[in-house]
């Protein structure tokens, strides 16, 4: 189950082993032991936010087991179409660190020191950072925020650590030797939550994204200049 929380949380990367799957959805779903609202949402191609309100869960979306989740919004009736002009189209914002709504945190680097290789552009659609350093090095959380997942379950990763941060902000940081924090666990910035561990050709390497509103952004826009 844990695969599909790191896929709810990284968007749903379509690099998750196996192909994407439409199941019938039921109207309820009783919650499992180690079920979360981000497999359960990627389980019945739900978006988990959607499945939040619908269900009056809080902002730390926490569920337990023995929980009855409601799996559609309220029916309303016929939605009365407002005159418009023909070939018009809703439009869609996508969120912009530009908006102030959406302001970044104040980031800083997840590596004391390292080798910038540059950026990687995997196949699910990621695109992180490529930094190469000592094996076990201490890795640093990059901002304020609070641990969503730890595991080693989206193919292409390794041992994952992800972060949610404030105003629809994520963290990745891929191909860990050891975790140093635990899923729910608040982190400060800098704070070490794991070591760094050993990438594709076995070179000491981490893979780090920053994601806003499930959308990955090129690191080094963000990041302070070095």
């Amino acid at each position: 189950m844990k695969r599909w929380l790191a896929c709810g949380l990284l968007s749903a990367i379509a690099a998750c082993a196996g192909p994407d799957r439409k199941p019938d959805v039921p109207e309820w779903h009783l919650v499992r032991s180690g079920e979360t609202l981000y497999s359960i949402a990627r389980r019945y191609d739900l978006e988990y936010r959607d499945l939040a309100r619908w269900n009056g869960i809080g902002g730390n979306y926490l569920i337990r087991p023995g929980d009855r989740l409601r799996l559609s919004g309220p029916v309303r009736g016929p939605a009365v179409p407002a005159a418009e002009s023909p070939g018009a189209k809703p439009l869609v914002r996508r969120a912009s660190p530009d908006d102030p709504a959406h302001r970044p945190p104040d980031w800083r680097w997840p590596l004391e020191g390292g080798t910038v290789v540059g950026i990687v552009r995997q196949p699910s659609g990621g695109v992180g950072l490529r930094i190469d350093g000592a094996f076990k090095q201490p890795v640093f959380a990059a901002a304020d925020g609070k641990v969503a997942y730890t595991g080693s379950a989206l193919r292409g990763y390794g041992q994952l650590v992800i972060v949610n941060h404030a105003r629809g902000w994520l963290t990745a940081y891929g191909h860990n030797a050891a975790v140093q924090v635990q899923e729910g666990e608040e982190v400060r910035a800098g704070q070490q939550i794991a070591a760094m561990g050993l990438g594709p050709g076995q070179q000491p390497m981490l893979y780090f994204e920053i994601r806003l509103d499930g959308r990955p952004l090129d690191p080094l826009t963000q990041l302070p200049k070095r």
